[in-house]
């Protein structure tokens, strides 16, 4: 990811307005407006002489968690639990997938298209279904994920390797970078909303409701579910479940696959995690394009989300759905792509791919990824020390 000019960045003013202009900024994650003078210039990289102190408590949490998760799915493979509680679980998870993708990730955070009330509403209750902090916090750090993508800035720094990445950024206090950017990460669109508002400051009494108690008794009241089995599984296991898949977009995103769009940075083309997580694998793209919609340059396969918020618009519940350009996308492949490309590179040609020992290679496999890897990620580019910046 290369330096962010200064000067541009006073050009630009809106990603709705001139989405194409992006593709002319190399490593720039997000258009948007900005004002205020008080501009700092720093550079960004990863200090692996820096040691993450453990959080033992956060540690022992999660190991307990997965564990318990773990002899939930063993239930589940094992048929201990009715078939009706292992179906309504998966639909659970399918749900609250449906609230973090389309909700907390492409609305929320990216703005790639409109809601009406409703729909944000609807897609803000279904986000506290996954257990993943308030929406305030998480678009705070996904935001800040974009902007300083891969660096100490960055919450889960993929630099510092997949488990990292995948969980370990949780098990650990913050980097000090990590604390002194996220205070500058602009979320007045967010904290306009008293609805999140009241969600942050009451979040934990609203998530035990609506992420615990309710999903568990459910089974319990309908079908005669045991007790404990419906709330190691109903809660424990789905919780577990979605919060990996989840982190699949962390580091699997940042480990495996191929980078057509931008060679340059460590996000990839990842099959394996969009048909995991309803088609948020296709990362490489979404880091060239953050402001579109399908966050993949054609929608599918493996895109659900993608597919949900067009029918949404379908029935008027969403509209102004934001697309990178032809032009835009082909001018990032040819200057910035790794050739592997379908149609502007030459893949029948790029002898880029490999997986672990050799074994199936397949796009569907976890390990299938480039041979060519970017340099480690460095970024220097100004930001502003009260950040005013719009998303929309």
């Amino acid at each position: 990811m290369t330096a962010r000019p200064h000067t541009k960045e006073s050009e630009i003013k809106s990603a709705e307005m001139q989405p194409d202009l992006a593709d002319t900024l190399s490593g720039q994650d997000e258009i948007s407006n900005r004002s205020g003078d008080a501009f700092s210039v720093q550079e960004f990289g990863t200090d692996f002489k820096f040691k993450h102190k453990i959080v033992w408590e956060n540690a022992l949490a999660f190991l307990v968690f997965h564990i318990v998760g773990l002899i939930g799915l063993v239930e589940v493979l094992t048929l201990r639990v009715s078939f009706l509680t292992t179906i309504y679980t998966y639909l659970v998870l399918w749900i609250g997938g449906i609230g973090l993708t389309v909700g907390g990730h492409r609305y929320f955070t990216h703005r790639t298209f409109k809601a009406n009330k409703i729909m944000r509403r609807v897609l803000m209750f279904l986000f506290v279904l996954n257990g993943q902090n308030s929406l305030w916090e998480w678009v705070r750090d996904h935001r800040q994920h974009h902007k300083y993508s891969d660096t100490d800035a960055d919450p889960h720094n993929a630099s510092r390797g997949f488990f990292f990445s995948h969980v370990g950024w949780l098990m650990s206090k913050k980097h000090p970078k990590v604390i002194e950017i996220g205070k500058g990460i602009d979320m007045s669109d967010i904290e306009a909303d008293s609805w999140i508002m009241f969600q942050k400051k009451y979040f934990l009494l609203i998530y035990s409701l609506i992420s615990i108690v309710v999903p568990t008794i459910i089974p319990i009241l309908l079908w005669n579910e045991d007790p404990i089995r419906s709330f190691i599984v109903c809660y424990v296991t789905r919780t577990t479940i979605g919060l990996n898949f989840t982190w699949f977009v962390n580091s699997l995103a940042h480990l495996y696959g191929t980078r057509p769009y931008d060679k340059t940075i460590l996000p990839v083309q990842s099959r394996f995690v969009s048909f995991c997580v309803l088609g948020e694998g296709w990362h490489n793209y979404h880091h060239a394009f953050p402001w579109d919609y399908k966050i993949s340059e054609y929608g599918h396969p493996h895109n659900f989300a993608a597919t949900i918020i067009e029918y949404c618009a379908k029935k008027g519940w969403a509209y102004d759905l934001k697309s990178a350009t032809e032009e835009s996308i082909k001018n990032r492949v040819e200057r910035t792509g790794d050739n592997s490309h379908d149609k502007y590179g030459d893949p029948d040609n790029y002898d880029g791919w490999y997986t672990w020992k050799d074994l199936w290679k397949s796009p569907y496999n976890p390990s299938y990824s480039s041979k060519l890897q970017p340099k480690p990620v460095r970024i220097t580019r100004p930001y502003i020390l009260h950040d005013t910046e719009k998303s929309e």
